[in-house]
């Protein structure tokens, strides 16, 4: 068999799979390489796989078959306590009969390192995190957002290469969640250390990442940055995933120079990018996302696909407004427009048309 190993990779997944049972594939055929420095967050619904393949970076489960490798070297054998890695979890696992300085000195002390040299990085560690004043505190007296920089500051405390977390977020609220998104995002790069990042929260993943590794069924079903994964997303799965989306139900007539004409279950006609239908007579589900829909007639643009539509709810939400429509068959078509003062406000009952470019559309399997 040839090499496929990959020459830059830091963590690399080669044919990985794991079963529980010696019969359900929870994890099918894992490839996965990640540069040094990289943000990768692994995101999907429970069940994906996702929870899975972090564990078996760490070492807590094993393979079933296929190999892992942390800069080059397999490390399916290697127990946990000797890969070097920092973990942080939900529910923080820190031990509450400890001090913060404690809690950061045990994994420390499992290294064998001196004193003045543990409170060097101890100290370094709880400043990065901002939280240096509370080396004294016990967890019990920290609220949970202290303890989920805490058990950051821990897992960053040794200086490892990786810091694998598991939706260390989950149970924080939304304000603090945003926060610390974004202080952990920033920290990594700054250190440049490589993350992987297990969420089912799309947004933290879009926002935090450098590529995201969209799981569903125990594959991987994109891999790309998250722009790209927004707007390109390569089959239905991602598309109604990854924010929100609209499918109308069709079926291709032709392809031709790239255009893909569907002929909508409503009986209209659309132009459509044809990203995985092949031939004619294939049934489609085409996506568009929400924002590249426009009713206003000035801003329509000639080469505009147009549709008549009814209105059936408009939500002001501040800075957008949110549409809901009756479009070609489906009483679920959702358009949000900027709010702007040319923008007209619509109301329930009224008849509009509403138009997108054909590049905005992309037919994907049904």
């Amino acid at each position: 068999m040839a090499d496929t190993s990959n020459v830059d990779a830091f963590v690399e997944f080669e044919r990985v799979q794991k079963s529980y049972d010696g019969e359900n594939l929870v994890v099918k055929d894992l490839n996965l390489a990640m540069p040094k420095g990289e943000f990768l967050t692994m995101l999907g619904p429970s069940g994906s796989g996702k929870t899975t393949c972090l564990m078996m970076l760490a070492g807590f489960e094993t393979a079933t078959h296929g190999d892992i490798r942390l800069d080059g070297v397999s490390i399916n054998n290697i127990p946990p306590h000797k890969r070097g890695i920092g973990m942080v979890f939900q529910n923080y696992a820190l031990f509450p009969h400890m001090t913060v300085a404690e809690n950061l000195s045990f994994p420390l002390e499992v290294r064998k390192m001196g004193k003045s040299d543990r409170e060097a990085k101890i100290k370094r560690a709880l400043d990065m995190v901002q939280m240096g004043a509370f080396a004294g505190r016990r967890p019990t007296q920290l609220s949970g957002g202290q303890q989920q920089r805490i058990a950051l500051a821990r897992a960053l405390v040794f200086e490892p290469e990786l810091v694998l977390m598991d939706e260390p977020l989950g149970a924080l609220d939304k304000q603090l969640r945003e926060t610390l998104q974004f202080e952990i995002t920033k920290l990594a790069h700054d250190l440049g250390i490589t993350v992987v990042y297990v969420t089912h929260d799309q947004t933290e993943a879009l926002t935090m990442s450098d590529r995201v590794a969209v799981f569903d069924d125990g594959r991987i079903q994109q891999l790309a940055p998250p722009d790209k994964l927004y707007e390109e997303p390569e089959n239905s799965f991602v598309a109604q995933f990854i924010g929100e989306n609209n499918t109308l139900e069709g079926v291709v007539k032709e392809i031709t120079n790239g255009v893909a004409l569907v002929e909508l279950d409503g009986g209209e006609v659309i132009d459509a990018k044809p990203v995985n239908v092949s031939t004619a007579g294939e049934r489609t589900r085409v996506s568009i996302r929400p924002e590249r829909v426009e009713y206003n007639k000035d801003r329509l643009s000639e080469d505009a696909h147009t549709l008549k539509a009814e209105v059936l709810e408009f939500v002001y939400m501040g800075d957008i407004f949110r549409t809901r429509l009756r479009v070609a068959g489906t009483d679920d078509f959702i358009i949000k427009t900027r709010n702007a003062p040319d923008v007209e406000r619509l109301t329930p009952g009224q008849q509009i048309e509403i138009g997108w470019l054909p590049q905005d559309c992309r037919a994907l399997d049904a």
